[in-house]
């Protein structure tokens, strides 16, 4: 996304016409982070730029009505930020820290949110179940791990025709590390769009990777394998 699209997004959507929804969902951040310890960025700024901005900008990359899984959704990000942006959007969200599970239940219950589920589950037993393999449009992660354990994660979830949908910082050499996981997994590299947050916050990318066949039965392997010995 262009920075001046991302910019518009910003001054007319998140500090324009949902900047009262913006402000109650940091209002709870700020309230359940004293104890369940979701995020160090705090200051206004800062979290409006570098979560809800950043979080903000893989918006127009969904198609409208799409199902989505957000794997390790900690706070939120993106989840919660496109939901408020897209509301025609569905999203299972799959977070093994019951803690944050709490936490995302409870913005839920305070937007009223519909087509919105939290699972307090690990992600690499959620994708071996049939209720959701390769059952999403799409599959998204924020700041989980790196590309070839997260695609590991991911796609399995994602069905034949759809896309994963990584967050990821400037770095690409971690994109291209990851090319033969997702030939492994059923995937192939679409694209790389990068963008700049304003401000000097940081430069950043959107890498999604398209799903062309389906996830061997073998994976994600479980056991820790997806981290300690990554495609």
């Amino acid at each position: 996304m262009e920075t001046k699209k991302l910019q518009e997004i910003y001054e007319n959507e998140i500090l324009g016409e949902k900047k009262e929804q913006f402000e109650k969902y940091r209002s709870l951040i700020l309230e359940y982070n004293q104890k369940y310890n979701l995020t160090t960025i705090l200051e206004e700024k800062d979290m409006y730029y570098k979560h809800f901005l950043d979080s903000a900008a893989g918006v127009e990359l969904f198609k409208p009505n799409a199902k989505v899984a957000e794997i390790g959704s900690g706070a939120g990000f993106p989840s919660i930020v496109l939901k408020i942006l897209r509301p025609d959007l569905s999203f299972d969200l799959f977070e093994s820290v019951g803690k944050k599970c709490e936490f995302l239940r409870a913005v839920v219950d305070n937007f009223g949110f519909q087509n919105v589920n939290i699972y307090n589950l690990r992600a690499e037993d959620c994708a071996k179940d049939s209720k959701f393999r390769e059952k999403y449009d799409y599959a998204t992660a924020r700041a989980v791990a790196r590309m070839n354990t997260l695609t590991e994660y991911c796609l399995p979830f994602v069905k034949v025709g759809g896309q994963f949908i990584a967050y990821k910082s400037s770095d690409v050499t971690e994109i291209d590390e990851a090319i033969s996981a997702y030939k492994i997994l059923g995937g192939k590299k679409k694209a790389v769009y990068e963008y700049a947050l304003p401000e000097e916050y940081g430069d950043r990318v959107l890498a999604v990777i398209e799903k062309i066949k389906p996830t061997p039965p073998k994976y994600p392997r479980g056991q820790g394998k997806e981290r300690k010995q990554p495609l």
